[in-house]
């Protein structure tokens, strides 16, 4: 398999929020976690072993793009070029222009990342599930799960539960729709590009009398609306929160990890392929990889952070036992593959891989 990827990073005009620095630095360039944001895009696309290609598309001054480009086909020795359009074109409109560039080699599928997401982008999974599609997608939307309150500031997705086939999308609704929405994430069919001139034609005949013409074409509005419901469209959704689960603050939750309703996780590490059940709580615990910890279930550890408002306060070396032999309370920390049942309490205690725990515990090593 052949593939190409296109990350959106729009224009100059765009991200007044970020002003007065955006007026100095790109908002793709701007940085998070210690490095410009897109390069987050950039190191997740590289990784892809099939990938050959990324293209930034937007209408950013050349000049400002062009040493950054050249820094990241050095650190990811991949080719990337930056393609800028003469106008806003919309998220379809852009890719549409450069519709040459990116068939260019006959690639099998290409990503379309929007450049202002952040976050773990699992691409190999999302690409595992569009490419053992049984029937052929023209585009699969990587999904997510907000709260009621937060679904109607993003695109709407109506699945069905069984196939993942988009069945509605509405963009922003003033309504409550669905929780599942949209994360500026596709994996587009070259076919797409006959969709997308459909609709340009149309554009240019409507606007036919007009001597700019209307060439700006959205990839939600346009496209993903009208192919919703007609076996085009798939939805891959992403690890599994339950939008009334309340994590944080400081919580690592794993790859494949499926959080329930209700459930409460603080000061936390949640690692992958786990399963915590609904209304369960998670305070200063790790919980190892392929657990599953019951519905109603609480485990928890005691923080052994130094006080961070006493001066030279430093982090003490405490032994696993006291001078009587007892186990020091610590965090809770849960082993691989260990299985915790409904309503028990597992509090300041250290559990092996491998175990079914039958009841409750403190202060303990379950062996």
């Amino acid at each position: 398999m052949m593939l190409k990827a296109v990350i959106l990073i729009a224009g100059p005009q765009k991200g007044t929020r970020f002003r007065p620095l955006s007026l100095d630095v790109p908002k793709p360039l701007f940085p998070v976690a210690g490095l410009p944001m897109v390069q987050h895009h950039i190191e997740a696309l590289a990784s892809l072993p099939d990938l050959r290609e990324i293209l930034l598309l937007g209408y950013f001054p050349a000049q400002q793009l062009q040493q950054f480009v050249a820094d990241m086909m050095a650190t990811y020795k991949i080719r990337i070029r930056y393609l800028q359009e003469y106008q806003a074109l919309g998220t379809a409109g852009g890719i549409y222009h450069f519709r040459d560039q990116i068939s260019s080699g006959n690639p099998d599928a290409f990503f379309v990342l929007n450049g202002d997401v952040c976050g773990d982008f699992p691409l190999q999974e999302m690409l595992d599930f569009h490419t053992n599609l049984t029937t052929p997608s023209l585009i699969t939307i990587m999904g997510t799960e907000a709260t009621r309150q937060q679904s109607t500031m993003y695109g709407c997705i109506v699945e069905a539960k069984d196939t993942h086939q988009v069945l509605h999308y509405v963009e922003k609704p003033s309504t409550f729709v669905s929780n599942l929405i949209n994360c500026g994430v596709y994996i587009c069919s070259p076919d797409i590009f006959k969709r997308v001139g459909e609709i340009f034609n149309s554009r240019q005949d409507f606007y036919s009398d007009d001597s700019e013409g209307n060439e700006s074409i959205q990839l939600e509005q346009d496209i993903l609306m009208p192919i919703a419901g007609t076996g085009q469209a798939y939805v891959y959704t992403t690890d599994s929160v339950d939008p009334s689960a309340v994590l944080g603050p400081n919580v690592s939750v794993g790859k494949n990890a499926v959080i329930g309703a209700g459930v409460r996780i603080r000061e936390s590490i949640i690692l992958g392929n786990t399963t915590i059940q609904e209304h369960s709580c998670v305070l200063y615990t790790v919980v190892g990889w392929n657990s599953t910890v019951g519905a109603w279930s609480r485990l928890e550890g005691t923080p052994c952070d130094p006080n961070p408002n006493k001066p030279f306060a430093k982090m003490d070396n405490v032994p696993l036992f006291n001078n009587e032999g007892k186990l020091n309370p610590s965090i809770t920390i849960l082993g691989c593959n260990v299985s915790v049942p409904s309503e028990v309490i597992v509090l300041n205690s250290i559990v092996l891989p491998y175990k079914d725990l039958p009841r409750s515990y403190k202060n303990e090593i379950i062996l």
